[in-house]
């Protein structure tokens, strides 16, 4: 084994993925074709809510070039239901219900949200299948819709699943300490309600999907824009009904995912699922309208706060009540969870009553996005001490340091079980506000208010810690071969990530190979160990760790 003296990590090397992403040379699903390829386009609901009361397909097939109208009761035989959901965040209460977890790729019978797809058209053409869709008449009964959290939680709401009383998903209730004495006691109480709104992720290449039919073992390659490709396999696997080794998936070189892409979508099952049955390869790519109304979107919380305050500044108590608008559908309903996870940031609260509703709408279901519940926590917490000092006519960086953990605390649990390993709040902020000169600023802000200028000056800052890496765990393989080379394969997949360029100033290091001898690859579950993907920051922490593992190995 080499030297352990680090002579490329953390050094500024040039990027291996570079050279091939700016020229515009690499390989996005767009761009791979097969002989025979066949194109899809879907048919969707234009209502929030509503039934299906027959779908007529004469006209569509008698465009030149569509081959089939495929719908939800056609792959009915051939499909189960798209795995929905996932466990709530350690610590978590309360059992979620089973609402909504019955969802075929093309719904039938009932549409809940606006984009929801209900068939699918084949055709020789990406032409020939939009303008097929086009032809597709749907006879739809709408419904009364509840499309936000207010017209949802209403007493007169509509039903959105039938076993979900009131339209809850789950709670989640994490209570410590005794918030109730202390808010009693309490100097001041301080309320604010805040918003995170509802927001897509736009990554500059939509979804796009491939799926080729392979006779040999009754399976299907999936070449998908995908940010975990093994987990995308498991669950088609699942769905189709064979087992794992049937199917393969490829997420050759994928333009942005941002969470976005970490799901099991219905267009992924769909072109799957046909391609095996009708044994035909065939492409849909998602167009940015459909992206708007099919691909999940993120945040969509309200949450209640409160904060028990003592004349000093001491926060003694926080209550964070987080209504999160899921959607029509329980794709990724731990997100809250996060949100209270991390519901005490840096600080010693001790006392904390935070608690999590989710809550179905008639809208576009909500799942990972940008940190995924976390920063909606830091958020919140942030607004809130920023609202203690306001009423406390104090410095808002006086309040923070009143409540920060102290070093001397550390390894710290907090309320909410999460163990901080180490932590130094005053110091850093104290850095930050040194290097932004925070008092030139604020003579410069209230110089422009006697001014009365008509352009202000806005000064804000955040502290924050966060919990990622997240497990259960991350696989590679390090290899070297007969000419000295390496290879590495791991299960983590890039998005933009730099994967290739990381990985590779690790394994340098500790085998002193050549940096540009050093190949990493990923995205292809036929050659990659078992992964769980890249998302929640966890790539270089927990696989970079099995890329060092695998490297001291060798």
């Amino acid at each position: 084994m080499a030297t352990a003296t680090p002579r490329l990590m953390g050094a500024e090397v040039k990027r291996k993925e570079d050279p091939r992403l700016v020229t515009g040379t690499s390989a996005y699903v767009g761009d791979v074709t097969v002989p025979g390829l066949h194109y899809v386009a879907f048919v969707r609901s234009p209502h929030a809510h509503a039934r299906v009361r027959k779908i007529d397909a004469k006209a569509a097939l008698k465009r030149p070039g569509v081959v089939r109208v495929v719908t939800g009761e056609d792959l009915r035989a051939h499909v189960q239901q798209i795995p929905l959901g996932g466990p709530s965040a350690e610590g978590g209460g309360g059992a979620k219900t089973e609402a909504g977890r019955k969802h075929f790729p093309l719904s039938i019978g009932r549409v809940r949200h606006v984009g929801e797809p209900v068939a699918a058209v084949i055709a020789t053409s990406e032409a020939a299948a939009v303008d097929g869709a086009q032809d597709v008449v749907v006879d739809w009964d709408p419904l009364p819709a509840a499309g936000d959290l207010a017209s949802a939680m209403a007493k007169s709401a509509p039903k959105i699943h039938d076993d979900a009383p009131g339209n809850v998903e789950h709670t989640t209730e994490i209570n410590k300490g005794d918030p109730d004495a202390a808010f009693k006691k309490a100097h001041k109480v301080v309320k604010q309600r805040m918003i995170s709104q509802r927001l897509s992720g736009i990554p500059m290449e939509p979804r796009a999907t491939l799926a080729v039919p392979d006779p040999l073992v009754g399976g299907v390659t999936v070449w998908a824009s995908h940010q975990a490709p093994h987990v995308l396999r498991n669950d088609l696997a699942t769905v189709l009904g064979v087992p794992q080794t049937a199917v393969r998936v490829i997420a050759p070189e994928v333009g942005g995912g941002f969470g976005v892409k970490f799901g099991t979508y219905a267009e992924d099952v769909t072109l799957a699922a046909c391609a095996r049955l009708y044994k035909l390869p065939l492409r849909w790519t998602e167009t940015r309208i459909e992206h708007m109304v099919a691909t999940t979107h993120g945040r969509a919380q309200v949450t209640d706060l409160e904060a028990a305050v003592e004349a000093d500044g001491t926060i003694t108590a926080v209550r964070m009540h987080v209504t999160a608008d899921i959607g029509a559908y329980p794709v990724f309903t731990f997100i809250p969870d996060l949100t209270l996870m991390m519901g005490v940031g840096v600080y010693k609260f001790t006392s904390v009553d935070l608690k999590s509703t989710c809550v179905f709408t008639n809208s576009t279901p909500v799942a990972a996005y940008r940190g995924a519940g976390r920063p909606e926590a830091a958020y919140y917490l942030e607004r809130l001490v920023d609202v203690v000092a306001q009423e406390l006519g104090k410095k808002p960086e006086e309040i923070r340091r009143k409540n920060f953990i102290p070093p001397s605390a550390f390894p710290y649990t907090t309320p909410t079980g999460q163990r901080y390993d180490s932590g130094e709040y005053d110091r850093a902020l104290t850095k930050a506000l040194e290097i932004a000169g925070v008092e030139k600023l604020r003579g410069d802000q209230q110089a422009r208010v006697s001014r009365r200028e008509r352009t202000l000056l806005g000064i804000g800052m955040a502290c924050y810690v966060e919990m990622c890496g997240f497990g259960p765990f991350e696989s590679a393989v390090v290899r070297v071969e007969p000419g000295g080379s390496v290879e590495a394969f791991t299960g983590t997949s890039a998005h933009g990530q730099g994967h290739e360029t990381t990985f590779a100033q690790i394994i340098a290091d500790h085998l002193g190979v050549p940096f540009d001898r050093i190949v990493v690859r990923h995205g292809d579950t036929l050659n990659t160990p078992m992964g769980n993907g890249t998302g929640g920051s966890r790539s270089l922490a927990v696989g970079g760790s099995a890329i060092l593992g695998a490297t001291l190995k060798v």
